[in-house]
């Protein structure tokens, strides 16, 4: 189910300032059938405060506080009884759907982004990675040396917010394009973080929480990441 249906129905259940029992039991049924990953649970959260905090006018704030906290709860259910590494999903570009999910799933995570990357000047996702570093998690970004120094990148933006950023120093080129969130769910595949990645080319790339990818690629970011040290 697309963001923009579950927005939809949340909207349809707030209208009343209150999740009835009948509301909640459908709710309940299109998570079930829809089966989230902790990612996208994160951002249907993110969907459900957004519409608390646009439809809070000073007289009805218990109401949809009440809301709010009825939603979280169904949510949370949800992420206890989820299918955890079950997740496997696949996107493919053109499209504005890849900077979504990518923006999504850097926003879903709880506490740490390890980011491995050849570019990144999609203002879109480096926002993203901003508001995951203000927010308190411990981030993480390498990238190619020649790409970090082009016009547009976004590296410098993100190494002065004070995110640890290091680059590869060989004449070849730091080609990945993956991400772990929480140190338990990859993001991985051909897709460059640019606007003409979304726009103009043909790329892909996978969410998955399998452990056997997600421990493969923890292990390359650490030994690229200590062998990227200064010194």
């Amino acid at each position: 189910m697309k963001p923009q249906q579950i927005r939809d129905a949340l909207r349809q259940t707030l209208d009343d300032r209150r999740l009835s029992r009948t509301e909640r039991t459908a709710l309940d049924r299109i998570l079930d059938h829809v089966e989230p990953t902790d990612q996208t649970l994160a951002h249907y959260r993110s969907i459900a405060f957004d519409l608390a905090r646009d439809t809070l006018d000073g007289r009805d704030t218990i109401e949809v506080i009440g809301w709010l906290e009825d939603v979280v709860k169904l949510l949370a259910a949800q992420s206890a009884s989820g299918p955890g590494s079950a997740v496997a999903e696949s996107h493919f570009s053109p499209g504005e759907s890849c900077p979504r999910r990518i923006a999504g799933f850097l926003g879903g995570a709880k506490k740490t982004l390890d980011i491995c990357v050849f570019t990144i000047t999609d203002d879109r996702i480096s926002s993203a990675i901003l508001e995951s570093h203000r927010g308190g998690r411990r981030v993480r970004v390498i990238t190619d040396d020649e790409k970090a120094a082009d016009r547009g990148s976004d590296v410098d933006r993100l190494a002065k917010s004070g995110i640890p950023v290091r680059v590869d120093r060989s004449p070849a080129h730091m080609h990945h394009k993956f991400a772990l969130a929480d140190g338990s769910v990859l993001l991985t595949g051909s897709y460059n973080w640019t606007r003409s990645a979304a726009s103009n080319n043909e790329e892909n790339f996978v969410v998955t929480g399998d452990r056997r990818f997600v421990e493969a690629f923890a292990r390359q970011f650490e030994k690229l990441w200590k062998s990227l040290a200064a010194g």
